[in-house]
């Protein structure tokens, strides 16, 4: 019997031990010690963030964002429906009103053409997702903002080493949320960063994620007193979670260049299924792709349920993805009332197939066979 093929395997280069007893033994443990800094003077210099502040997960680095922005109740914030809930708690804890964007029929991402008429006196910002890191359209939502005065927050969850017309994601909102999860390209088991590329809230930012006090400042020497002076709350990670981390930057470059070649192998096998109707992913001109996820999008919901059983059935874990948030239990008596059908449509037809590092050529052909004889079949 074929051995099973998982959706997810974490990703591990072999040093990650290593650094995390380093730490250990440098008796500096809970956050901001030497594998932190590393990380953050790498996202600083190479990737060309004003200041880079490593979180214990992207959800967390929303919420300092939210904080950061001053969301409270009356702001409204646009956040596209068919995304991961964080998204859209992080303003929701600040007691904000969710206005949702529907998604493309190009691809998941918010549709910017229909953004401006969400747009509202009450409207503080906007957090575009870069769905499977391939980038929103960047320069409508830009242009956009600057005419009514928001603030763009980029939720690059997916979109770590990815681009939109030659610039990082993450370096065009002022804001910017990544995430290590153990999903990711690169990985801590959870932990996120904040990206600011506004400087106006660089010190801030260090004072709410140090749970609203001056205690970053004071132990660099900087401020005479450790003082309570703001709201926060403990959104560093542990030095163990950097050290962790800090082996999978150094590895970066071979991730990506696997990642990409499984997604590029994924799009040339399974092309010709656009011919039957069926959804691959598209690359606007503007964007490139970082393999982080392949997904498809099938006719209807009962072809990918049928789908995702068939591959179940030759030991193969694919997945559904998000349910569309203005139709969660939680937020529909809340959401206006407008449809969103693409958002829908993601929502009941998305399917992933499994992209990890170890993914070999002979567990994705199983994974490509598999999928191609469910639609002969049909």
């Amino acid at each position: 019997m074929d051995a099973p093929i998982p959706f997810n395997k974490p990703y591990f280069s072999g040093n990650e031990t290593r650094y995390i007893e380093q730490a250990v033994r440098s008796g500096k443990i809970s956050g901001d010690g030497q594998f932190t800094q590393r990380a953050h003077a790498y996202f600083e210099q190479h990737w060309g963030f004003r200041k880079a502040l490593l979180t214990t997960s992207c959800t967390d680095a929303l919420e300092m964002a939210a904080l950061l922005l001053d969301i409270g109740p009356g702001d409204e914030v646009i956040v596209p429906a068919f995304t991961f809930v964080s998204t859209a708690n992080a303003f929701v804890l600040r007691g904000a009103t969710i206005v949702f964007a529907d998604s493309t029929a190009l691809n998941p991402n918010l549709d910017a053409a229909a953004l401006e008429g969400l747009v509202t006196p009450r409207t503080r910002a906007v957090v575009p997702v870069h769905y499977a890191g391939i980038a929103c359209d960047m320069a409508a939502v830009l242009a956009i903002a600057e005419r009514h005065g928001l603030a763009v927050v980029e939720d690059a969850a997916h979109a770590i080493d990815s681009f939109y017309d030659g610039r990082r994601l993450g370096t065009l909102g002022a804001l910017a949320a990544f995430s290590f999860h153990e999903t990711k390209n690169i990985i801590a088991g959870e932990g996120g960063l904040l990206a600011l590329n506004d400087l106006r809230f660089a010190q801030r930012a260090e004072i709410i994620r140090e749970k609203g006090t001056t205690r970053s400042a004071f132990f660099r020497g900087e401020a005479t007193e450790y003082n309570w002076v703001d709201v926060g709350s403990s959104f560093l990670p542990s030095e163990l979670t950097a050290a962790y981390l800090w082996a999978q930057i150094e590895n970066l470059a071979d991730i990506q260049q696997r990642r990409t070649s499984i997604w590029d192998a994924y799009y040339a096998a399974l092309a010709p299924l656009g011919a039957l109707g069926v959804g691959l992913p598209e690359l606007p001109a503007y964007a490139t792709n970082n393999g982080h996820l392949f997904y498809l999008v099938c006719r209807d919901q009962a072809e990918r349920d049928a789908l995702i059983g068939h591959l179940g059935q030759r030991r193969i874990l694919a997945v559904f993805h998000y349910r569309a948030l203005h139709r969660s239990p939680y937020y529909a008596a809340r959401h206006d009332g407008r449809p969103l059908p693409w958002a829908e449509h993601y929502t009941a037809c998305l399917v992933r197939l499994p992209l990890y590092y170890e993914l070999d050529g002979v567990a994705q052909q199983r994974v490509i066979d598999g999928v191609l004889a469910f639609y002969q079949g049909r």
